[in-house]
């Protein structure tokens, strides 16, 4: 199967509609693309995650980029096409057909109804994004309660960039905090402090990124300056609430060891970080950037050496309080 998209590469900038505001808290609606159980990285203890779609970043080392746009998208597996012509049939705008023989996916056609992924018997094409009310998705969380008060763990509101929603952010954190459910939220912070403030009540433990220090290069590997996510820490620290710091690591981009010395001098003069975490790159999500249509990651981003990266870690815990 070919993809004929001339705005492939454009896709990744589009801008993020507003999010609507639902009257009742229950009924605010939001697109998430999974809900992933059983999770041990994303906070203390067996948590659920939420994957929100939409962020304002475009890091260029995103594993995720399933939750770059808000809306929902066709992913598609040209690799896993049986050449059946479901999706031909189903389609009402023609976004699939066939050019001499082979199947032809129209990305620009395309609105994400998924009428197609639905018909797709080999599962080469899969719709990312649901539309849930934060009700509906709070239901599902709380199966997990058990596991939640045994182990210490709870509910993780991740992304893309979860403020990019925030009242459906706000609604699950609340309904969560209302059945007493440990919460969490992983986020590059880079929103005005008017959307982070109605949080922090809501809020157990903030999980921040800083992906670099130097923001010139910030721009350059994210598309956005850091002085926000810089500034909304400091805020923070102020509101005194506990924030797990985390930067990922890419070799020959931000791997040497000033570039880390920097950011745990720069966390040092803060109150209430527990702990800074160095994430290596690891290139998952190479095969969703094709089936999205988008361009990979460049060729040369791998994961840091065990032995530089053993180096960053020790020069990571030593992170100094005031």
């Amino acid at each position: 199967m070919q993809t004929a998209d001339p705005n492939a590469n454009k896709a990744r900038h589009d801008p993020l509609e507003k999010v609507p505001v639902a009257q009742e808290p229950e009924m605010t609606e939001g697109v998430i693309t999974h809900i992933q159980r059983f999770s041990v990285h994303d906070g203390p203890g067996i948590r659920t995650t939420v994957f929100l779609k939409g962020c304002q970043m475009r890091c260029a080392w995103c594993h995720n980029p399933e939750t770059l746009r808000r809306a929902a998208e066709l992913q598609v597996f040209a690799e896993l096409c049986i050449g059946c012509g479901a999706c031909v049939e189903r389609c009402r705008r023609q976004a699939h057909e066939v050019v001499d023989d082979s199947r032809v996916f129209h990305r620009d056609r395309c609105v994400g109804c998924g009428r197609c992924a639905q018909t797709c018997y080999a599962k080469a094409l899969v719709l990312v994004g649901e539309t849930r009310t934060a009700d509906e998705v709070a239901q599902e969380l709380f199966v997990d309660r058990e596991f939640y008060e045994s182990s210490g763990g709870g509910v993780t509101i991740s992304g893309g960039e979860p403020l990019m929603q925030p009242e459906f952010t706000r609604a699950i954190l609340a309904l969560c905090k209302r059945n007493g459910i440990h919460t969490a939220l992983e986020t590059n912070f880079a929103r005005e402090w008017s959307f982070i403030e109605p949080l922090l009540t809501l809020v157990d433990l903030f999980c921040v990124d800083i992906k670099l220090l130097d923001d010139v290069e910030h721009k350059k590997w994210t598309g956005i300056s850091n002085r926000q996510t810089l500034d909304n820490l400091r805020r923070l620290d102020t509101a005194r609430k506990p924030v797990i710091v985390r930067t990922p690591v890419i070799a020959g981009l931000n791997d040497r060891p000033e570039q880390i010395h920097a950011i745990v001098d720069w966390l040092g003069s803060l109150f209430n970080v527990i702990r800074y975490e160095l994430l290596p790159y690891h290139p998952l999500g190479a095969g969703k950037y094709l089936a999205l249509g988008h361009n990979q990651p460049p060729q040369w981003f791998k994961a840091p050496a065990p032995h530089i990266f053993e180096q960053l870690t020790q020069i990571a815990s030593l992170q100094r309080k005031p």
